[in-house]
């Protein structure tokens, strides 16, 4: 009988440890470590407003820009989108919208952590300079007849704006413009590391705030499906969505405004 009951006790103790093990099995299996990416234009600016060029230089946001950044918020806050973590590039403007959004959506006490890989391009001695000048450069550098038919030909084929870039560092005096793929390579390796570090983390929403034409740039071949940004421009706010999911990147949309809009209608202006 003993002999029996020792056998019983023997058998449930080589069971108890593989159910155990499968039921913490299946559970890490079913562990989702999605991060979403809601990757956002600054505000509009002092520079933005006089329509001079703005890369590494910086302004403050206008009362505009202030404003479209707590529309965006306040849509964010009415989808239902918490962040887990906040980023933005080390200039001034980006850093200024992250805040106003975060404390519009009601997340005051998040933490901004600061990148500086995610800045804007630097344009070099263009800096500050009207845009009109360094494009229509860029258009005379690159054969054009014109500035318009070089945005003609930018709107047919965004993968051109590589030309123009490069033709901006090649144009400016002081030696410190960046090039297409210097911009490309700093900004992907940033956005991988920190999609890497959240996914580490458990996933989850997170906020980025950067520039208009770096962010179209980091974006133009980072899904891993082939999947590219589908128009040439940023607006102020708006938002690209990006996932990352099993090492790999998702672009889900680009320039999207529609948080702003939302957050606009429910402010009743």
């Amino acid at each position: 009988m003993k002999k029996n009951i020792l056998l019983v006790l023997v058998a449930l103790l080589a069971v108890v440890p593989s159910s155990f093990a499968q039921k913490k099995s299946a559970k890490s299996k079913s562990k989702d470590n999605t991060v979403v990416l809601y990757i956002t234009r600054h505000g509009k600016t002092i520079l933005n407003t006089m329509d001079r060029v703005q890369g590494w230089a910086d302004t403050p946001l206008t009362p505009a820009g202030v404003e479209v950044a707590e529309y965006l918020g306040a849509g964010l806050k009415a989808e239902g989108i918490d962040f887990k973590a906040a980023y933005s590039s080390d200039l001034g403007r980006a850093r200024q919208t992250a805040r106003i959004v975060l404390d519009a959506k009601g997340q005051t006490n998040l933490k901004l952590n600061e990148v500086p890989q995610i800045r804007e391009t630097n344009f070099g001695s263009y800096e500050g300079e009207y845009n009109t000048r360094m494009w229509n450069d860029a258009a005379l550098y690159l054969h054009y007849k014109s500035y318009k038919e070089m945005m003609v030909e930018l709107e047919k084929d965004p993968t051109t704006l590589k030309d123009m870039v490069d033709s901006f560092k090649a144009l400016e005096t002081l030696g410190i413009g960046e090039s297409y793929d210097e911009v490309k390579a700093r900004g992907q390796k940033a956005i991988r590391e920190i999609a890497e570090k959240e996914a580490a983390n458990g996933g989850g929403n997170i906020l980025m705030v950067g520039h208009g034409m770096s962010i179209g740039i980091f974006l133009s071949d980072l899904d891993s499906y082939g999947k590219k940004p589908d128009a040439g421009h940023m607006g102020n706010a708006a938002v690209c969505k990006v996932i990352y999911k099993d090492g790999k990147f998702t672009l889900e949309s680009f320039g999207d405004l529609s948080y702003v809009e939302k957050g606009k209608a429910n402010s009743g202006k």
